[in-house]
Formats: structure tokens, sequence, C-alpha cells
């Protein structure tokens, strides 16, 4: 395949961190079809890269996409299924950005045969390397934590009501990973930040359809709220913000590999 849709960093540790929504490329051709606004890609979770880049020194792999969730969003069902059903969200192949802005321009919106396209040459590569490394991974360590990471703006009237915690957990209500990971997670304090596990984000297709724990792999997602690295537009990194929020991402990476050492071992978590 001569596209390269994304980066893999292998590790030497079972932890492997997802970052769907970090690319920020859109080819030529899809280019020419969008408004100003979509080329501009507001909906992306802005410098996740950078909030992980103590990843590869701690020893986790990395995977992480080249082009915009605009293109396709990875975190997606590809058959075009809601996974909060009732709830807003948005496409496979998005239209209208969080503020329902447009994406395209008029009637420039993809098709069903521009949808599949985009399914054969983004989404399923980057979909068939996730699952190949986690794959890997639990055979070579017998065990697997998947860490998908994202970010978005405290406050998205599109999608819930007020303004989120910091720090937003999914296990897909438990069913994403064993119940002594959930007991874990649940015993890992973010202070000094606010963390809920299972609220408005209870993961997306990426944490539902790799979090397989009766085969040893488990996943996490994270929604990590931007205002903790953000400055207060949401639109430039914060460089004294994000070092703190770091020290405690870096305290979460941890206490996940702690508890794949345990499982490695035998111990009780």
């Amino acid at each position: 395949m001569s596209l390269q849709v994304c980066q893999v960093i292998e590790g030497r540790l079972p932890l492997l961190i997802s970052m769907p929504h970090n690319g920020e490329g859109i080819a030529e051709e899809i280019q020419t079809s969008m408004t100003e606004i979509g080329l501009s890609v507001p909906d992306t979770d802005w410098c996740i890269d950078l909030l992980y880049d103590f990843a590869e020194e701690i020893g986790a792999y990395t995977i992480r996409p080249h082009y915009s969730r605009f293109v396709i969003d990875l975190n997606r069902d590809p058959k075009g299924l809601n996974l909060y059903p009732g709830a807003q969200s948005t496409e496979l192949c998005p239209t209208t950005c969080f503020d329902y802005s447009d994406i395209y321009l008029e009637d420039q919106q993809p098709d069903d045969v521009e949808v599949q396209r985009r399914i054969r040459q983004y989404w399923q590569p980057y979909h068939q390397q996730l699952s190949d490394t986690l794959t890997q991974m639990q055979q070579r360590f017998g065990i697997a934590i998947l860490l998908d990471a994202h970010s978005i703006r405290s406050e998205v009237a599109r999608f819930f009501a007020g303004s989120l915690p910091d720090f937003n957990f999914g296990t897909a209500d438990g069913a994403s990973c064993s119940e002594q990971l959930q007991q874990h997670l649940q015993n890992f304090d973010a202070a000094p930040y606010s963390q809920i596990i299972n609220g408005r984000f209870k993961g997306g297709y990426i944490t539902r359809a790799y979090g397989q724990p009766q085969q040893n792999i488990h996943a996490v997602q994270l929604e990590l709220s931007q205002r903790t690295y953000m400055d207060a537009e949401q639109l430039q990194y914060d460089q004294q913000n994000a070092d703190q929020v770091k020290q405690v991402l870096r305290r979460l990476v941890q206490h996940l590999l702690d508890f794949a050492a345990r499982e490695q071992t035998g111990e009780q978590s």
C-alpha cells in the first residue's frame, strides 16, 4: 500500500496508546470539496501526541494517524451505527463540525461510493495495524492494554449539557476490560483534576471493538478536557498547564502498566 495512513512505534511493555483523532492531514482530492472551516479541522484532538510524548521513553507502544477525522472518523463503526443511540453524534465521514458548521461546499458531501473508498483507503489500514499490534502484544506479553487517547472542549452543547469533568474514562460500562482492571482504574486518583468513569463518554468504536478481556486484551478510553492544557479559547497549547496534566497522564500510564505487571506475575491488584 503506497499511502501511509498511520505511524506505529513499537514498545517494550504491554500498553498501546492509540490517538485516532490526532491527525490533521487532508488529501488534496478531498480538500477541493471542503469549506474553509472544514479545512481548518477545528474538531481535532489537538496535541495529543505532545501530551503523550513520554510514551516511547516509558516503553509503551503508540499508534497515530496522519489524516484528520474529517477525512474519516477512525473511532466510528464502519457500518455507520450510532454508538450512543438517541444522542447527537457525527458520522463516519462527518459533514458538519461540532458546532454544526458545514465541512463541505454545497452538494460536495461524500456519497456512499466515496465513503466506501475512504473506508478502504484510510479506515481499514489503521484498524488492521491496531488489531495486528494488539495481537502481537498479547502473544508477546500474555496481556495487552489499549489506552484510546482523546481530548475535547469542555463545553460542546451538541453532545452534552454543561461542562465535562477533566478526565472522562470509558470502559463500555465495564465490558471492554476485566472487572479487576475496572477496579484498578477506579483506584486511580487524577487529582488535582476531576474525573469520572463511564459518564457521558463510555468509549467509542475502538474501545468497544478491541476490548476483549476474555482474551486478556483490555481497552480503556480517556476523553481529556482540553481546558487542562489549552488556553481559555481552546485555540493554543498552554505549555505550563500541559506540563502539569502530563504528570497525571504519566501516572495513569504507569498505573495501567502496574496492573499488567501484576497480571503477568499472577499477583492480585
